[in-house]
């Protein structure tokens, strides 16, 4: 039987039939409005606004992009590194990663917590597990996609967190969330060394990295290099950047610094400023043949009382003082105001006074007897002498000292390559307005500024017969193209002749080694010495704001400054040195005998004993000590081929030989006499930092041999050229006796 169909299904489909085609009118007409739209904006941008946007991809298609150099090294004389740029990493941890599994990093954790314990043990094994586990415990929305992590690690430290458990897992940043930035930092390898001279760098407003002070400024142009260029390049899938013009790397530029000289200077300066308790200090060595500053040293005492490097005063203008006094001795000489050397000169103890009665005008004397030969001005240090004797000479121009000066060349640049250099200053002198009494005081080191560095600078031609040598710091350049060692050049090739040279050398040593001379301290037994002691009474200043202290009323404070520069080996001098020392509080270092002189000793001791003299330091012929005259073997130059050299070189079989030491099991190795090259070699292979004074051979260590101590523990080695008589005799005895034995065979 046929059913009817009820007329409410037929409605329901023709229902549904209009609701589908609505549906699929709606999406067309969304469809068509998104591609009419689509439509638009395709022809606004290629075809309307072409021109626009054209302008624009072609501006940045254009866009010159630089690329930075390779800043070059700032190298010692021996290739020691002192300035490079080093690369550093930095680290975090993505804990949202896309990939990263709480699980599996979770298992790895305890370990990863020793690991990271281990090698970087600002934090134990449970702090990192601490740290690490409440961030990944958080929900993974509430995680952290930059989670800071390790700092400033170097290649090989980031390739050893590479291998620590989890990360070793992957190299995929996904997966174990560790992220990575690099970037580079101008590193001093040796620290505070010579940094016054070496100088730093700072990032300017177009992010390059460029010198501000000491050598990194005053040569930045080399050591910067040229920036390269590159422009982006539209490729098949993605723009590029292209390089156009490669970038030039800094050159490496090569200094005079000897970082051994540079390390005995700035000890041997730093322990007289803690003794002396001095405001600051600088200690200048120069190589006499060539005038490369073999080392430079500033230090200042900061607001905690330690010594650090600071303001460059090697190449600051100060009064000189005394030692000014060589500078105008010479012109005397070579003017021919001296004929009879032992012409004698009053020099009153009550004082003298030139061109005036007036307060203020007495020139004194604080220990010259009443009367002086001129040979004996600089050994006594009298500014009446050298005053009566240059004054007469110039007294009818006041401003023809200074003009003398400049002949001599101490006037000019010297253009040493360290920023800040300002060559010395004389100041125009009027008769109507003191003219004559500052320049009676320009004659002994008053009323001018000379930087030390020049007054080294002096002494080094005098020590060089009159060779008057350029001071250098940069030796070599080497780079791209182009390897070049910078040639010696002079000031004068002759400041003076090279027999008032030798006259003012005479005079010099008469300071150190006669009677009344300013500088005996700096006698020793084992190299001979020259040189000039000078004291200048500290200048008041004015605030730099403009506004006087209410102390301020010119003149000067009753505080010292105290020089002495000199050269050595007397004979055939091969450095010259210059030490300020400024305003010392201990009573015992007021005068510069007991302060610079004795910074200026313990710099030549401390070379010689490391054999840098040209003579090694084992063999000493110690004829003013208490053996007499016996050469002494040291006990690393025991072998029979040494022992038989050293007879045939001495003509003689008397020799005082020092006893091996003995070896011990584990601590500090016994290095008791031993000659200081070998002592320091044995110490340091075995981890020991050490530090030495006097000359000769080990007689003392401390701590003391075999003492149990941790790698980088300082040891202090005393060493002395002479034994203890008894010992001594006995061991000469005992040679003498081996002698004659062996004749008789």
């Amino acid at each position: 039987m046929r059913t009817k169909s009820k007329p409410d299904s037929g409605r329901k489909k023709k229902g549904t039939a209009r609701l589908i085609r609505l549906r699929y009118i709606l999406v067309a007409s969304i469809m068509v409005a998104i591609a009419g739209r689509i439509v638009y904006c395709a022809v606004g941008t290629t075809v309307v606004h072409a021109d626009l946007w054209n302008k624009k991809a072609n501006e940045e298609l254009q866009k010159v992009i630089p690329i930075p150099p390779t800043r070059g090294d700032i190298l010692a004389c021996d290739g020691s590194v002192l300035a490079t740029n080093l690369t550093y990493y930095d680290t975090r941890i993505d804990f949202k990663a896309s990939s990263f599994s709480r699980e599996d990093f979770l298992k790895a954790l305890g370990p990863l917590s020793d690991s990271l314990a281990k090698y970087h043990a600002f934090n134990n094994s449970e702090t990192w597990r601490r740290k690490l586990k409440a961030e990944v415990d958080k929900k993974p929305e509430e995680r952290t996609s930059c989670f800071p992590f390790l700092y400033g690690l170097s290649y090989e430290q980031l390739e050893r967190l590479r291998s620590f458990p989890f990360f070793r897992e992957s190299n995929n940043p996904n997966v174990t969330g560790l992220t990575v930035h690099s970037r580079i930092e101008r590193k001093n390898p040796y620290g505070a060394m010579a940094r016054r001279s070496i100088g730093g760098v700072g990032e300017r407003a177009d992010t390059t990295i460029h010198g501000w002070s000491g050598l990194e400024a005053a040569l930045d142009s080399l050591l910067f290099g040229k920036p390269g260029r590159a422009r982006k390049v539209p490729l098949t899938h993605k723009i590029e950047n292209w390089t156009d013009v490669k970038p030039r790397n800094g050159y490496n530029l090569t200094t005079t610094i000897d970082i051994n000289m540079q390390d005995i200077a700035e000890n041997a300066l730093n322990e007289m400023l803690k003794e002396a308790e001095a405001d600051w200090g600088t200690v200048i060595l120069m190589h006499v043949d060539d005038g490369d500053i073999k080392a430079i040293s500033n230090l200042e005492r900061d607001s905690s009382g330690n010594y650090i490097e600071a303001m460059n005063h090697a190449m600051t203008r100060i009064e000189p003082g005394s030692v000014m006094k060589a500078i105008s001795m010479t012109i005397a000489l070579e003017d021919g105001f001296i004929t009879d050397p032992e012409q004698m000169y009053e020099t009153p103890k009550s004082g003298y006074y030139y061109g005036s009665n007036r307060r203020g005008t007495e020139i004194k004397d604080t220990h010259s007897p009443a009367r002086l030969p001129i040979s004996q001005f600089l050994r006594y240090s009298s500014n009446i002498g050298v005053t009566k004797l240059m004054v007469p000479h110039y007294e009818h121009d006041l401003n023809s000292f200074r003009e003398r000066v400049r002949k001599i060349g101490l006037l000019d640049t010297f253009n040493t390559g360290i920023l800040g250099e300002k060559p010395p200053y004389f100041p125009d002198l009027d008769p109507r307005r003191g003219g004559k009494m500052t320049l009676a005081r320009q004659t002994y080191g008053y009323c001018m500024m000379i930087p030390p560095i020049y007054t080294c600078a002096f002494y080094n031609a005098l020590a060089n017969n009159g060779s008057f040598v350029r001071p250098r710091l940069l030796k070599r350049i080497q780079g791209e193209g182009i390897d070049s060692i910078l040639p010696v050049t002079y000031i004068r090739k002759q400041m003076c002749s090279p027999e008032n040279a030798a006259t003012i050398r005479k005079w010099l040593k008469e300071v150190i080694y006669e009677k009344h001379g300013t500088a005996p301290s700096v006698k020793n037994p084992y190299v001979e010495a020259a040189g000039k002691t000078g004291t200048a009474k500290i200048a008041m200043e004015k605030k730099k704001d403009g506004k006087n202290d209410p102390a301020f009323k010119g003149g000067y404070k009753n505080s010292h400054r105290y020089a002495f520069v000199g050269f050595f080996p007397y004979e055939k001098p091969e450095y010259t040195c210059m030490v300020v020392i400024s305003n010392p509080r201990n009573p015992s270092k007021h005068s510069p005998d007991s302060s610079s002189a004795m910074v200026f000793r313990d710099i030549m001791l401390r070379m010689y004993s490391r054999s840098m003299l040209g003579k090694h330091s084992d063999i000493k012929d110690s004829k003013d000590g208490p053996l007499g005259n016996v050469p002494i073997l040291y006990a690393d130059n025991v072998t029979a081929d040494r022992q038989a050299s050293l007879k045939k070189m001495l003509g003689s079989q008397k020799v005082s030989r020092i006893k091996a030491p003995e070896k011990v099991k584990g601590g500090i190795p016994d290095v008791r006499g031993l000659s200081v090259r070998s002592a320091v070699s044995t110490l340091e292979k075995a981890g020991f930092n050490v530090t030495v004074s006097g000359a000769g051979y080990v007689t003392e260590m401390s701590p003391a041999p075999n003492t149990a101590a941790r790698p980088g523990t300082k040891v202090h080695l005393t060493l002395s050229a002479w034994r203890s008589p008894k010992v001594a005799k006995k061991a000469v005895a005992a040679a003498n006796k081996t002698e004659k034995n062996e004749k008789k065979s």
